[in-house]
């Protein structure tokens, strides 16, 4: 049994959910979501909320009933709050600046790197050293977060790179001399 499946998914009020044509389309004040549905998990509107059951016995529909609710949890918190991640960037000369649709790192190249902002997602850059990317859809945001860390990942000896706020980086220690 899924201890994450049995909870069904609230619908708080504002938000609208409606399955049609094999797909969940979940509509708040932040947009409009929509999950494919998988066959090995059905799918119920109850009063305020969604619930989610195996299809039938099998190993496999057990295994995805877990991710789809929290799939089916994550376009409700979407479109009520959105996601967000924060970058902060460390190292001399290092900086990041959100241009239009376009965000531009300086880090340590012998070019600067201009990446272009998915459609849905938004980017602050609040001072040179911090990038802030928000948006409803949890995947897209963390998609993105990953792709501008790809860039310059922290290293281990100075510490220099892009990190997740609140992330640790394990440093080793220098020579001794």
């Amino acid at each position: 049994m899924s201890r994450i499946g049995k909870k069904p998914v609230a619908i708080p009020s504002g938000v609208t959910a409606a399955i049609e044509n094999g797909s969940l389309n979940v509509k708040g004040p932040k947009g409009t979501l929509a999950l494919g549905l998988s066959e090995l998990v059905s799918y119920k509107l109850e009063d305020g909320s969604i619930a989610i059951q195996p299809a039938n016995d099998s190993k496999a529909a057990r295994s995805h009933w877990g991710m789809q609710r929290t799939l089916v949890s994550n376009l409700v918190d979407g479109v009520t709050s959105g996601f967000s991640k924060v970058l902060e960037i460390t190292g001399v000369g290092y900086r990041a600046a959100a241009q239009g649709n376009k965000l531009k790192l300086q880090l340590g190249y012998s070019h600067d790197v201009e990446l272009d902002i998915p459609a849905g997602l938004e980017v602050k850059t609040p001072d040179q050293t911090t990038i802030e990317i928000s948006g409803i859809d949890k995947q897209a945001v963390g998609q993105f977060a990953a792709e501008v860390r790809r860039w310059r990942k922290p290293e281990p000896y100075k510490g220099k790179g892009i990190k997740y706020r609140g992330e640790y980086i394990f440093r080793k220690e220098g020579k001794k001399k």
